[in-house]
């Protein structure tokens, strides 16, 4: 089973990190009532969801895919290039330190999860203003134990490599190629997005099925003619903020998680790596799929 982790709208969304955007007025209830969608959306896919408070005073906590990766082995706690999310990553550590041995990124470097793209056991990382080389050698330090090999590529126009490439099938990549270099991804196929839809390239793949934003109709139908399922969600709010149906979630594969039942563990580390071992679990949480009373 799936679980997804996600996170309520901040009421103070409005103040979010701007990169490549104009501050526009956003509607805190619309882009709620957004996200509940997209998290029934994640259910019906077969996820079970694990939906953490608000975080109020952190704008865009509710985009924690930038906060860590989290892989079948470990999970790395990441080091937002903004300084004003930063704090965002205590909760996520938290939380997934109870189901994955945990890495964490350090000062000086600076990577968001968001410009990570995994393919297989090679994870590219994206040379943006978020993310520097110092954190590209750190993960690939890391996860070369794991039989892993991290890339860092060059991109240009966008805030995160997986704003210009996401996987949208078994050996099929959306890319926006004004972007990003599709000859960096060898011999995968590429879907290029509509011209007049330059934001499509995020989506996110689940299980068989390609979760996407309902407003890129033009590049959803050179999905479609490839034969690949895909499911629309209006986050029209949250693309206000930067934010795209990756964002909005953390996704990991429950029947693989080793939960250790001594709640001293997480204090060991190993000192090469900073790893330390899944807490116990004190049952804080739960994880669920959404109720008829959540869908509403």
């Amino acid at each position: 089973m799936l679980l997804a982790i996600t996170r309520e709208v901040s009421s103070n969304i409005g103040s979010c990190e701007l990169s490549y955007l104009s501050r526009q007025p956003i509607d805190v209830t619309l882009a709620r009532k957004q996200h509940r969608q997209y998290e029934e959306c994640l259910a019906a896919l077969g996820c079970a969801i694990c939906r953490l408070p608000e975080q109020a005073s952190l704008p865009d906590s509710v985009f924690l895919e930038d906060t860590a990766i989290a892989l079948d082995e470990l999970a790395v706690i990441t080091r937002p290039g903004a300084e004003s999310r930063r704090p965002e990553t205590e909760s996520i550590a938290e939380v997934l330190g109870r189901y994955r041995n945990l890495a964490f990124m350090r000062a000086p470097e600076t990577l968001d999860g968001g410009d990570v793209l995994r393919l297989g056991r090679t994870m590219f990382v994206g040379h943006s203003h978020r993310s520097n080389e110092a954190a590209i050698r750190r993960l690939r330090e890391v996860l070369s134990d794991f039989g892993y090999s991290v890339i860092g590529i060059p991109m240009e126009g966008c805030l995160h490599l997986k704003s210009a490439v996401t996987q949208v099938a078994e050996d099929i990549l959306l890319i926006n190629p004004d972007w990003v270099d599709s000859r960096a991804f060898g011999r995968m196929h590429c879907i290029e997005v509509d011209r007049g839809e330059p934001c499509a390239a995020n989506a996110l793949l689940v299980g068989e099925a390609v979760v996407f934003p309902s407003s890129c109709s033009a590049t959803r139908r050179r999905l479609e003619a490839r034969g690949i399922r895909v499911v629309p969600v209006d986050v029209s709010e949250l693309a206000k903020a930067e934010g795209g149906v990756t964002c909005c979630s953390l996704i990991l594969d429950a029947p693989k998680i080793n939960v250790s039942s001594d709640p001293t563990s997480k204090e060991q580390s190993s000192s090469r790596t900073g790893m330390h071992p899944p807490a116990a679990h004190r049952g804080f949480l739960s994880t669920k799929s959404l109720s008829d009373k959540e869908r509403s």
